[in-house]
């Protein structure tokens, strides 16, 4: 004999106005636990979503970064004459020879400066990405034109389509905006490699990218070590997801940590009201618990029943703050990517694993701070329950 599940349900609706302030409090909780992990998987989604799986990406041996890398002009001739890399019908090898330079600019609205990714790309820079103009024209090579990935154009001052941009000792003229369906190149400003190698007095390249025949691992490997054994280069090759992916482990890192301290101060206070409102259930059903008790139903019953109570609890919780976080995906936010010290905006990503997730932490929430009163509930005596 069992005592029936609506009956913990039918006690939660009964006192509307404390479950409702449980509820509510519990369901923030989730909220900041589900944004935080949304942000998280966010910008992992951006900056993966960066690289092509079938591009490798080569820097200086043990640069962590574009911006602190150097590939002189002869060692990038020699990575263009790798085995495995695509070539053209022409021969020409599908490689792009590339500078990157952080430059400082004013946000619209604000007189705050931030750091923004400055791109020069080689000839064959743009069939290795999946980019397309939103708004104007590709910049024409040997020229002071650039195009401006669409969240810098919207945020940056001069970054828009017709105005200019003043670095390098240059005026350049924003050409065209364009989309990278919202990976990290949505935060750059693309120019041509040789103009702006000549702009900042770079004798280097910062990274060479080329397209591979294919995608397997022992591909990118086999290129690695051919680039690796060679004494004339002190390079490094990385499949460009790989690359990318390592970008975002600083600020992934803090966003875990700071969201988890976040959830679980949050949690404490929200645990503690479960428990108020629990107990506060148990102390009106005391002739009640008697009555069960008298009617032949065990300690382990009512202590199920009242936990399941506070299960209840925390799982309409748990929906509520997911169905809230979930609006969170239509923002997008902008910051510093503590790896390149550059802008980088990404948006808010909810995942069926963060929804899960969410609703399971806020079950525990239930449970846990209905745990205690549960136990009051199932130790009652027969006598002194009837008495009351």
């Amino acid at each position: 004999m069992t005592i029936p599940i609506h009956y913990s349900l039918r006690n939660l609706s009964a006192r509307k106005v404390t479950t409702a302030l449980t509820v509510g409090g519990m369901a923030l909780v989730v909220f900041v636990f589900t944004a935080m992990q949304m942000l998280d998987a966010g910008l992992q989604k951006t900056l993966v979503q960066t690289g092509s799986p079938d591009n490798v990406l080569v820097i200086r041996k043990g640069s962590e970064t574009e911006v602190q890398s150097g590939v002189s002009r002869a060692q990038a001739a020699i990575v263009e004459s790798q085995d495995g890399i695509v070539r053209r019908a022409d021969g020409a090898p599908m490689v792009s020879k590339e500078t990157v330079v952080l430059i400082n600019l004013v946000k619209r609205g604000s007189a705050k400066p931030s750091n923004v990714v400055i791109r020069g790309v080689g000839e064959q820079g743009l069939a290795l990405r999946n980019v397309r103009l939103t708004e104007g024209r590709m910049f024409r090579p040997g020229t002071s034109e650039i195009v401006a990935g669409g969240s810098i154009a919207r945020q940056f001052v001069g970054a828009g389509i017709g105005e200019t941009l003043r670095f390098g000792q240059r005026e350049w003229t924003v050409v065209g905006v364009f989309d990278s369906g919202g990976t990290g190149y949505d935060s750059e400003v693309w120019g041509d490699v040789e103009q702006l190698m000549q702009a900042f007095r770079r004798v280097a390249y910062s990274s060479v990218i080329a397209k591979l025949q294919s995608a397997d691992d022992s591909d990118v490997k086999r290129i690695d070590e051919a680039i690796g054994s060679d004494p004339r280069l002190t390079l490094q090759a990385k499949r460009e997801t790989v690359f990318y992916a390592e970008q975002s482990k600083l600020l992934s890192n803090f966003l875990s940590i700071f969201g988890t301290a976040l959830s679980v101060i949050f949690s404490i206070g929200a645990v503690i009201g479960a428990t108020i409102t629990m107990y506060s259930s148990v102390a009106n059903r005391v002739t009640e618990i008697g009555t069960l008790r008298a009617l032949g139903f065990n300690r382990r019953e009512i202590l199920s029943t009242f936990l399941l109570e506070a299960l209840a609890l925390g799982l309409v919780s748990g929906i509520a703050g997911v169905a809230l976080a979930s609006f969170m995906q239509s923002v997008s936010f902008s910051t510093t990517n503590f790896q390149s010290f550059a802008e980088l905006a990404f948006n808010f990503t909810l995942t069926t694993a963060i929804a899960a997730k969410a609703i399971v932490f806020a079950c525990a929430m239930g449970v846990v701070g209905g745990f205690l009163p549960s136990v009051r509930a199932s130790r009652m005596k027969i006598v002194d329950a009837l008495r009351a």
